[in-house]
């Protein structure tokens, strides 16, 4: 029989295994793809239309529209959310159908994205004729998100302490001004990094916008909400795969934008953790 510090050993052993195989792959992967599209990037690269079928030119039309629907999202998607979490965790009276709601918001951000993405193209394209359209992705995109930023929030405001709550109580604070100025500036920090990591969720998402938003190639931006747009993800998975003849520069180029954007959101969202909890006083 081995003694508890040979155990010990044995089950620290292993969960450094298993932490440098999860390492490695997350490492690898990144590196990789800077290594492969390292040389496309450019000014050119950045600011260009593509050109010649794909085969030349830059990626400015499907980094324009990423940005916009990714602007779209926190215009539509963050407030929603956020109030929405805010009045079931502050306003609504726990019981049954808080707790059922809250599990229907759980199941949905385990849905998969193609599933957002026929109901994006059944309810917006179709139903309320909005067209494929950069007006039917965000929407699309606003409500895969939803419920992970209402998940990220409730979990922010569960995290301050009750007694914050109650001593504001006890001084005459109506429920308004405890939740404004002791409730959610304790919990900005999460908030803020749930919201920008659902963002960079979103930025990458390929299903939802292919049903709802995205064109194959346009010589011009949007000109308005209901025009179609051209978006990093799905440029990536049109040039990878119905362009053969597509350069592997281009291909891998397009690969590093989209992952360095969605790397740069969880960036923000670590650095603005660590600041706001630099400010917390508990």
């Amino acid at each position: 029989m081995m003694n508890a510090r040979v155990k010990e050993r044995v089950a620290f052993a292993l969960m450094t295994l298993c932490t440098v195989l999860v390492l490695i792959p997350v490492l690898l992967i990144p590196l990789y793809i800077l290594a492969r599209g390292i040389g496309a990037l450019s000014w050119e690269f950045l600011t260009q239309p593509p050109r010649e079928g794909m085969l030349a030119g830059g990626i400015m039309p499907p980094l324009v529209g990423t940005l916009m629907l990714v602007f779209g999202v926190i215009v539509v998607a963050v407030p929603l959310g956020v109030l929405s979490a805010v009045y079931l965790s502050e306003y609504a009276r726990q019981g049954r159908w808080v707790r059922i709601i809250r599990l229907a918001i759980i199941n949905l951000a385990g849905v998969p994205s193609v599933v957002y993405g026929l109901f994006g193209l059944g309810l917006f394209v179709l139903f309320l004729k909005l067209g494929t359209s950069l007006i039917s992705g965000i929407l699309t995109l606003s409500v895969l998100v939803l419920p992970i930023i209402i998940t990220s929030t409730e979990e922010a405001l569960r995290v301050v302490p009750q007694s914050y709550r109650e001593a504001s109580y006890a001084m005459g604070a109506t429920r308004w001004q405890t939740l404004s100025r002791i409730t959610l500036p304790q919990a900005l920090g999460g908030i803020i990094t749930g919201t920008i990591l659902s963002i960079g969720r979103a930025a990458g998402e390929t299903a939802p916008i292919m049903f709802t938003a995205a064109a194959f190639d346009l010589p011009h931006l949007p000109k308005s909400v209901k025009d179609p747009i051209m978006a990093l993800p799905y440029h990536l998975y049109i040039i990878s795969t119905q362009v053969p003849d597509a350069p592997p520069r281009i291909q891998w180029g397009t690969a590093l934008v989209l992952l360095l954007l969605v790397l740069s959101m969880s960036l923000i969202a670590a650095l603005v953790r660590a600041r706001v909890r630099k400010n917390l006083r508990w």
